[in-house]
């Protein structure tokens, strides 16, 4: 009787979750199982007696079919957490700048990207709870196990660790500078639009900004090795012109301002317009490439499981905070010495609306970083601007002021574009995943 590998065990979904505990099962001289490799379980030995291998018991099709429809329903979820969350922070951040006139742009923004450090801790609490009955010596060592173990995964973009020797290998140097690298290109966008906004109006900021899915696709084919597909094309182009519509639709203020205006105010403005315009495509540029490396840098392989996939983005967002707060902290000083920003801490009401800003940023960003670690850059872009639309609506409740045609229109074709992108998406994802289970079923009939 052959014994089955180690490395080929799958669970009852048909995903490979053993490879990452090869060493460290041999080392103890055990066979551990699934729940062990996410560090759910104390380690209990598992023996396969079945001359019946769990590989072939369903077709490549079916596996990755449920593989990916576990995949999007988790991603649907920290959808509507990241569309809600980021609705809150919209509404609390344009509150405490023009009613409570707190209008500090770099301090709001190193405040917020700090505030990601908070998704590790709330993230560990909430898995302590899950496994409370577990010891905290078993439960810390096997989280901590997770994380390197994912981490390597990252580092070598393989699955299959063990029986290649990537295990032996620190990640440490390589998360530090894949953090620094990332949140940089990410501080440099949000801080163009910061910048951006007392430069041009508006409508050019919310337009030009998220043209971003535009430049996410455009990143993602040299650097996923995406393929230029006509429908994916053709849903980024729906969602760039559903943000045109929202943001040129009503020309009516602009025109009046433009008319009631002198000369020379109207000639600087177009000079501070101009600049405006190409700081926020600058912007828009670095943000579609942020995203992209996040998933090329500091994302699992594809075959991760999503619970996987979920505590690493987390942990990444952390590192992301923590580099924040440790390192770019430095303008600060800068800005309020030149008299650029000065630097002022909120109180009352601006300090509490703040907070609740904070929270709900980090809030979005982790729930943003799941999902870009789950799907794909491209649809996560076209997801944000579901936002524009729902903060119109949000508006209009809030105020009482109706939604013009031009929102109405723009948004339609912004969720028309969401859900053909998330069709192709999704179909591209389960080829992928058919095309995976179909090698490993190779390699298992080989080493059989």
């Amino acid at each position: 009787m052959s014994r089955i590998q180690p490395r080929f065990h799958r669970s009852p979904e048909g995903q490979m979750e053993e490879p990452l505990l090869r060493d460290d099962s041999d080392r103890h001289g055990r066979l551990s199982g699934r729940r062990d490799s996410i560090g759910n379980t104390e380690a209990r030995p598992m023996l396969h007696h079945s001359t019946r291998p769990t590989i072939r018991s369903r077709s490549p099709e079916y596996t990755a079919d449920n593989a990916t429809r576990q995949k999007y329903i988790i991603a649907s979820g920290f959808l509507l957490l990241s569309l809600v969350s980021f609705v809150v922070q919209t509404e609390t951040a344009v509150y405490i700048q023009h009613e409570l006139h707190w209008d500090k742009p770099y301090c709001m923004l190193y405040f917020t990207h700090g505030s990601w450090a908070l998704l590790w801790p709330f993230q560990l609490l909430i898995l302590r709870i899950q496994k409370r009955k577990l010891s905290w010596d078993a439960f810390w060592r096997r989280h901590v196990y997770l994380l390197r173990s994912t981490a390597q995964m990252v580092q070598t973009q393989d699955l299959h660790l063990a029986s290649r020797g990537g295990h032996h290998r620190s990640p440490v140097p390589y998360m530090l500078k894949m953090t620094a690298f990332v949140t940089t290109a990410l501080t440099i966008a949000g801080s163009s639009w910061y910048v951006a906004v007392n430069m041009t109006t508006p409508s050019d900021l919310t337009a030009i900004y998220n043209c971003s899915a535009f430049f996410a696709y455009a990143f993602s084919i040299p650097l996923l090795n995406d393929k230029l597909r006509f429908d994916k094309v053709f849903s980024v182009v729906v969602a760039i012109i559903g943000v045109l519509i929202v943001a040129y639709g009503d020309k009516e203020d602009s025109s009046a301002d433009g008319g009631a205006s002198g000369g020379g105010k109207v000639k600087h403005e177009a000079q501070n317009r101009l600049m405006g315009n190409i700081l926020v495509g600058i912007g828009s540029v670095l943000y579609g490439l942020y995203e992209v490396l996040y998933k090329r840098l500091a994302c699992p392989p594809e075959g991760t499981s999503p619970g996987r996939s979920m505590i690493f983005a987390n942990t990444f967002g952390s590192l992301v905070g923590c580099f924040t707060l440790l390192v770019l902290w430095i303008p600060l000083p800068i800005l309020h010495f030149l008299g650029i920003e000065t630097f002022r801490w909120p109180t009352g009401e601006a300090a509490r609306m703040l907070m609740i800003s904070v929270l709900a940023n980090a809030t979005f960003s982790g729930s943003f970083l799941v999902l870009i670690s789950l799907t794909s850059p491209v649809l996560s872009s076209v997801a944000a601007l579901l936002t524009i639309f729902i903060v119109a609506i949000v508006d209009w409740m809030r105020t009482g002021q109706p939604l013009s045609s031009a929102a109405i229109i723009g948004g339609i074709l912004i969720i028309v574009a969401f859900f053909l992108l998330s069709w192709s998406t999704y179909r591209e994802m389960s080829e992928e995943q058919k095309k995976h289970h179909a090698q490993d079923e190779t390699e298992s009939e080989m080493d059989d």
